[in-house]
Formats: C-alpha cells, structure tokens, sequence
C-alpha cells in the first residue's frame, strides 16, 4: 500500500473513532441527565423499613453511675419539593400544628421561595418525624419529605455542659468530652440493626457524679447572683482516686442550643483559664520549704506589716500585709495568711531549688485530666526571674495556674505527700462490650513531698478553719476540716499594673482533715461589693460541704487533736465569736483578743492595757463591711 493510501485509512479510522466516542459519551450524559430529571421532579419519600441505609450510631457519655449526659436520637429535616404540592393552602394547614408555626408562614414559604427544593425544618425530633411519616403516608403532606439522620441530644441541659461539649451538623464533636474523645465515641464496627446497616460507637463514663454536679452548679448560680461576679469555678475531687466528681463553670449554656450561646459560656474554665491564685497558693510554697527542712514547725519570722528587702543593687522590695502580725510561725502564716511571713521563709530557698519543687507540684504543666485546650498555666524559669520574683510567687503572685492544677497540687497536701493526677473519664466501654480504663498505664501518681510536711500543713489549715483563722466560716460542725483562703487582685489588661477593683476570691478545703476523701475549691472572679475570700468564699465552702457530707456518706466526728509532732495548745477560755453581729467584749484581756485583732476580715481600734471597759459599736450591733469596732482597755 502506498502512503498516501496508508494515511487515508488512518484518517477515516481516526474520524469513525471519535463519531463512536462522541456518541458513547452524549448518551451517557442523556442517561445521567434523565436520572437526575427523575428524582428531581419525584416527590421526596420518608425512608422505607427494610432500606440498607447506614446510620452511624455515635456512643453515650455518662457519669459515673450510668445517667446519661448525652446520647443519640433518630432527627430528620423536613424538605419540599413544590413542583408536588397541589394545593399550598391545605398543605400549610397541615403542617402548622406539626411545625407549632402559623400557616400563614409556612403558605408565605411555599409560595414565595426562590427554589423548586427547599428545607422548611433542620434538625428536628424523633417525634416531630413520626408525625411526619404520618402525614406521607395518608397523604396530607404532598411534596413534603424527610432526610433521616442521627442527631445528639443533652437530656441534662446545662448541667456539665463545658465538659460534655456539643456536636455539629455532620455528627462531630465541637467541644468538651464530645471533641477530646471523638474517636472512641464514633462508630467502629458495623451490625444488622432493624434491616439497617448501623455502626456503634464506644460508651464514654466520666468520673462526675450528676448529684455532685448538680450541688455545685446550683451553689455557683446563687454566687454569682449574690456577688454580681462575672464568673464562679466551684470543682470537687476525691484526692485518693484523682476523680474529679464535680466541676461548675458559671455562666453557662444549654449545648442542646449551642448556637445561642457565646465562646466564654462555652469556656471549660477550670481546665483552660489561667490566673494568678493569690493566698491560696501559700499552702504549697510552705509545704516546699517545709519539706526541704529549710524551715519547721517552729520557725519564726517577724511581721511589721509588710516584707522589706534591700538587693546587692541597692533595689528596695516591699510587699505589704493586712496587718502587723508580729512573730509568727509557718502555722500562723496559713492561718492568719501572712504576706510578709511567707515571703521571709521563701528567701531562704534558691530560686533553682523553689522553682524544681514548685514543678514537682505540677505548675507550668498540663494535667492531662482529659479536657481538651487545657492550659499549661505560666510559670517562668528562674533566669527569668526578678530579684522580688521568690517572694511574690510565694503569696501566688508572678505565677498564673488552671483550677485543675491547683485540685492536682492539692492532692499531694491530702494524700500525705503523694500527688495524684485528675481525671474526668473513667473508662471506656466500646461498642463490643469491652472495657478498659484509659489511665491505668498513662498517668502514674508520685511522692512529692514527705508524709510528715503533708500532715503539718493539713493541721495549719485546721487552724485556718478555726476561730483563729481566716476561713472560720467555712468550719463544719462535727467534722475537722482544712481550708485556705485567699483573695488575689487581677492585672488591669490596660495599665499592665494591678486592678484597685478587679479580684479573685478563693477557698480550697479538705476534708475530713486527718485523711481527706473530698477536695473543694472555690473561686469566684471579680466579685462587686465585698471580695474578701473569708466573707465570700469560705460560706459556700461550708454549704457545700454539709451537702457532700451527707451524700457521699462521709462520717462526721471531730477529732480535737491536730496532727503533727506536738498537741494543740486549746485556749482554756473560749474566744468571743464574731460572726453577723458585734459580740460583748465587756471583762476581756488584750491577750485573748489578739486572734480577733489579726483576723483581715475585721476592724479594730484597740487603746489602753488590761481589760475591756468600754466598746463601740454595742453588742447586738449588725456587722457590715466597714464597721470599726473600738474597744478601750483599763
């Protein structure tokens, strides 16, 4: 063949090529559209029993004892299709009482829209589909279809809420629980379920107790109420498992309606805030330096008023106290809350060493408890550190921790020196049956400090909750308790410097005090009107306390001794209580009334040497805030 017959053959095969491909391919595309025609203009139907549809069933969180905190219930959105509607009118007649709106609305929807398809409710209840098929399958519903799918519902509503979480529209996790342990709680496997293909996801039990919580969230509600806070963080923790049993963060949001609620309401605070904890923090910088034996239960340093220091560099420090306590013991430091005391017995540690053990506690570190954007808190390394650094971080200044960190540091106090980790979720069960708890070989607890400076700060809080403390209204009657209070100014964000009127107000208790089973901590931010932690924080401590006693079934009994090496010396006469009203002084000695006189809650302007003889404001008299009791001695 020559080659120009050649190339003509060539190009008649190639044209006969492309006239085959160009017609395989136009109807390919005539089928594709004529599909796509069909199930356009077909009316939407509600999904038929026996359709191999996949639904993905997303497992339940659930507290400790089994109570759902969110689960999975059958939603669909409701569609139109309004080439199928015959008559509009009657049509939004029917669907009025289903979709609890007029049916001027829904008619002014049908006929109005600017699209053939169109969805008239997202998202709605098991119930409100059952009604639905219903009205398809009579035939009142014309055009109208549902789009099955598997939604999330919080049967607790607010309760937890920033711990649980919420999901989104395709069924994933946005927050909380819900987000962290996304994983486990999606499906895994695939089972035959009611002629469906359906996978299962794990079970997810939190150590909160709903009770618990519930005591928490209430308490939190009237605080925040009573003080005009802008928030309240109120946690309980069993220090010997690290359970955490309750955890309230106020304000709060319904994640059945998370898209009503603001990114701070959603905030886990205790997990993710972090602040500076003011007097609370003393309790671990003491328990430091008393386990460094650099001081001891009888070390003595002396309170002017305020703690002084002149640096190498000639730089004066100078940190003011709420009063001049005089010589005082690492025992009144707690329980009187002493500035300038704690502060003295910090310079006795190097800056390296304060630092290594204050780690030890966990500061500077995620607790890894199980919430997800856990902050690592702040905490600068010494060479970073001022010369005024020691001291300031000692009164917890200079160092920003999460409420989590502070329940974790509190452990090691409770559990005689052995700190452990808390937890939010228990175990996990998955969609087999299979059980298995996912912090037995993650989380280990550990020895931070020895056993005997662990008891001998638990006795200095009893002291603390006693007459002769700060946190005497915490006090529960019949049961040795242990609490440090503590109120800390907030850094003005403007100025840099900090606030004269934005504070924090806080009180951490243990309980009972000789071998605690339940921590408590308190916090409330920026409360208006009085902020004292002693007035305001120590109170809720106790109302909570008597309700957790009787829940949780904590024996009550109260054993007068304090343990540590020597015995409490017990006032042979019993102090005037101050508590709303003004007491009688009338016949005291100055030496009884000496712990009244350096309590910081209280206003004293004492003359003369002896006895009381005279008093102003008279007994009975209401106590507020700036009552000045004068009392003249002869």
């Amino acid at each position: 063949m020559s080659q120009e017959s050649y190339d003509q053959t060539e190009r008649i095969a190639s044209r006969s090529r492309f006239i085959i491909f160009a017609v395989i391919f136009s109807l390919t595309g005539l089928v594709v559209l004529f599909r796509y025609g069909y199930l356009m203009l077909s009316p939407q139907q509600a999904p038929r029993p026996g359709r191999q549809d996949t639904l993905i069933g997303r497992g339940p969180i659930l507290d400790r004892n089994g109570r759902l905190l969110a689960l999975e219930t059958r939603l669909g959105n409701i569609t139109l299709w309004r080439p199928g509607v015959s008559n509009p009118e009657e049509l939004a007649m029917n669907l009025a009482p289903i979709l609890e709106q007029s049916p001027e609305e829904i008619l002014d929807r049908i006929v109005n829209s600017q699209s053939d398809f169109l969805y008239l409710r997202r998202q709605v209840s098991e119930s409100v589909v059952r009604l639905i098929e219903a009205g398809i399958r009579e035939g009142r519903l014309q055009g109208v279809g549902l789009e099955p799918m598997v939604g999330r519902i919080y049967p607790e509503r607010n309760l937890a809420a920033q711990i649980i979480g919420f999901t989104g529209d395709e069924g994933r996790g946005l927050g909380g629980i819900e987000f962290a342990f996304e994983q486990e709680l999606r499906a895994e496997a695939g089972t035959a379920l009611g002629g469906r293909n359906r996978r299962e996801g794990g079970q997810v039990f939190l150590t909160l107790d709903v009770n618990v919580q519930y005591i928490l969230e209430t308490l939190s509600s009237r605080i925040m109420a009573d003080t005009q806070a802008e928030a309240v963080m109120f946690m309980a923790l069993d220090p010997r498992t690290g359970d955490i049993l309750g955890s309230a963060s106020l304000p709060g949001y319904d994640p059945n309606n998370f898209r009503n609620s603001d990114e701070l309401s959603r905030m886990d605070r205790p997990a993710i805030w972090a602040y500076e904890p003011g007097s609370v923090f003393k309790i671990f910088s003491l328990a430091a330096l008393l386990d460094s034996g650099l001081i001891s239960d009888d070390t003595i340093f002396y309170c002017n008023g305020h703690y002084e220091r002149v640096t190498g560099r000639g730089e004066r420090i100078l940190i003011s106290c709420l009063g001049a306590h005089g010589w005082v013991s690492a025992r009144d430091i707690i329980s009187l809350s002493c500035n300038a005391g704690a502060a003295y017995a910090a310079d006795l540690m190097t800056q390296q060493h304060f630092y290594e053990k204050l780690l030890d506690f966990g500061f500077g570190r995620r607790t890894n408890a199980g919430m997800p954007g856990e902050t690592a808190g702040f905490f600068r390394p010494p060479e970073r550190w001022s010369d005024r650094s020691r001291p300031t971080i000692s009164m917890g200044q200079e160092i920003a921790v999460s409420a989590l960190q502070m329940l974790q540091a509190a452990t090691a106090i409770a559990n005689d020196g052995v700190l452990v980790p808390p937890r939010i979720v228990s175990r996990i069960v998955t969609h087999d049956g299979r059980s298995s708890s996912i912090y037995e070989t993650e989380v280990q607890s550990r020895r931070v400090i020895s056993p005997e400076a662990a008891q001998y700060m638990r006795s200095y809080m009893m002291d603390a909750a006693s007459i002769l403390g700060t946190g005497w209204r915490a006090s529960v009657e019949d049961l040795s308790l242990g609490v440090k209070t503590g109120t800390a100014q907030l850094i003005d964000p403007l100025t840099g410097a900090y606030s004269s009127t934005d504070f924090i107000s806080s009180t951490i208790a243990m309980l009972p005090a000789e071998a605690p089973t339940l921590i408590l901590y308190l916090v409330i931010v920026k409360p208006r009107g009085e902020i004292l932690a002693g007035r305001i924080a120590a109170p809720p401590i106790r109302e909570a306390a008597e309700a957790l006693i009787n829940y949780l079934g904590i024996p009550r009994g109260r054993n007068p001794q304090v343990i540590h090496s020597g015995a409490v010396a017990l006032p042979a006469i019993p102090f005037p209580l101050v508590d709303e009203r003004v007491p009688d002084f009338t016949g005291l000695a100055k030496a009884q009334l000496l712990p009244l006189l350096l309590r910081e809650d209280l206003n004293f302007h004492v003359s003369g040497e002896g006895w009381v003889v005279r008093q102003n404001p008279p007994p009975g008299t209401l106590l507020d805030e700036g009552t000045l009791i004068i009392l003249e001695l002869e």
